[in-house]
Order: C-alpha cells, then structure tokens, then sequence
C-alpha cells in the first residue's frame, strides 16, 4: 500500500480491518516509523551534554542507591548472591515496563498535531516508543553483564530462557502502553492513574526484595501483577535459584493483555483523531 493512499475504506466505515490487513498497512509505514524513532532520539538528547552517559547514569544511581539501603542497611537475603546483582536483575526489567508505559501511554496524546493533519496507523506512534525504549533496555542488559564480569558470577543454564522472558516483558509493556494510549485520549484520567499505578507496581514487585518473602497464601494473589512473575524469570534466568509456579502464569496474562489492548486499540483507532 503507498502511504500517499487515502484512509482504507474498512476504517471510514468504521469496521476493524482483519488482522492481516493491519499488519500489511503497518508494514507499509515502516519508513514512519524509523522516522518517529529517529526524531523521538534526537528530541531526547538535544541541547544535552552527556546525552547516552544518562543512560548509564540512571540505572546506575538507582542501583547504589538500592544496594545502600536494601543491601547494607536492611540486608536483605539474596541466598549468597551479590546484592547488585540480585537487584539489578529485576531492575532493568521493570526500567523496560515502566519506560514503555510511560511514553507509550502517552504517545497519541503528544502527536495531536500529526494524527489530525495526515493519515497513518496510529499504532506506529506506541511502536516508536518501543523502540526507543529497548535502546534503553539493552544498554542495561550491557550493564548487567558488566556487573557479572565484575563480581565473576556465572550464570546458570536457565539462560537459554532468556528470550522466552524477554518476549514476555514486551508482551505485558506494549499491551498495557497500547491500550493506555487509546484509554488516554477519551478518559485523560489515565495518565495519573498509570503514573499513580506504576508507583505502586514497583513496590508489588519483587525488584529489592525476593518473592520468597511473600507469605505462600498470599503468592496467587501477588502474581496477578505479570510483572512479578516476568522479573523473578529474568533473575531466575541471569542468577538461577528457585521460580515460582505462578511466575510462568505471567506468560500467558502478558499474551492475553496484549491481544486484549491490541483488539481494543484498532477498535477506537478511527475515532482518535477526531477526539484528541
């Protein structure tokens, strides 16, 4: 499809076009993405002096901050494994998640002027931020193996699981950035509500802390957060040690959610433009 063609007719009769089609109309904007992508870069680091040294600063401050207060203030037992290890194998998951959600949420609301003016599908817009944010994603991963090389730690068999948790902690952060993107642009109440949420999804995830600590009556519960489940698959992954049964329940909600928010997404995607 050229892009220069006019809105598909299944969308002006307001009618989800089948899947396939979406992926094909997607496909044909791929040059839009890139472009997104690159301006979002740019727009990120201009008129900055250490521009990508934030990307290793951040991570890197939280992670003294966790290891002083969790790791030698309150000692938490991490079964013999290096504390900034043990944290920073849940970290840089969640930096992932709560990034994703927190540009992507917001990705129609700040392309008002883009989505009025021209046709495109308006999906590419949270694709962009996904993007940006596993530039992110794998600068910490790049960290991860640097602290392993430093405390000579290494890792386990359970490795070769990596890409499955990795598919899963993509799963979960563009469903939920999808659907909060759609959500925003007719109920503005949920941005502060993300914001608010993902505040309190740090502290039901077992980042700092081991899920073991969770009393076993109350697990079924803490695992409704997929996250829980997707951060104990990375540690268990880089640092080995026991998973839970209920951590693999992630896999399936962050597939669900996605297709959930997905379905949701195409469904008010005619109607965007003429809300925002």
């Amino acid at each position: 499809m050229n892009q220069e063609n006019p809105v598909p007719k299944k969308i002006i009769n307001n009618q989800i076009p089948p899947f396939y089609y979406y992926i094909r109309e997607v496909w044909a904007y791929r040059s839009l993405l890139w472009t997104l992508t690159y301006r979002d870069l740019k727009i990120r680091y201009a008129q900055t002096y250490l521009g990508f040294v934030w990307l290793i600063l951040q991570p890197i401050t939280a992670l003294l901050i966790f290891s002083l207060v969790f790791g030698v203030a309150i000692k938490v037992d991490t079964g013999g494994i290096p504390y900034p290890i043990f944290a920073f194998a849940g970290l840089f998951a969640w930096n992932y998640f709560s990034g994703l959600v927190t540009q992507g949420g917001e990705a129609i609301l700040n392309a008002q002027g883009l989505i009025t003016k021209v046709y495109f599908p308006r999906i590419i817009l949270p694709l962009s931020k996904a993007i940006v944010v596993s530039i992110d994603f794998f600068i910490n991963l790049l960290l991860m193996v640097i602290l392993l090389l430093w405390y000579q730690y290494i890792p386990p068999k359970n490795l070769w699981y990596f890409p499955l948790w990795f598919l899963a902690l993509v799963a979960i952060s563009l469903g939920v950035s999808i659907g909060l993107s759609a959500l925003s642009v007719q109920f503005r109440d949920f941005q502060p509500i993300a914001k608010f949420g993902l505040r309190i999804g740090f502290y039901l995830t077992p980042i700092a802390y081991p899920a073991q600590l969770i009393p076993e009556v109350y697990r079924p519960f803490y695992y409704c957060n997929p996250m829980a489940g997707i951060v104990e698959g990375f540690r268990w992954t880089i640092i080995g040690g026991q998973i839970s049964p209920y951590a693999y329940l992630s896999i399936g909600v962050s597939i669900v959610l996605l297709l959930v928010s997905w379905w949701y997404f195409r469904k008010a995607e005619h109607t965007l433009a003429d809300i925002v």
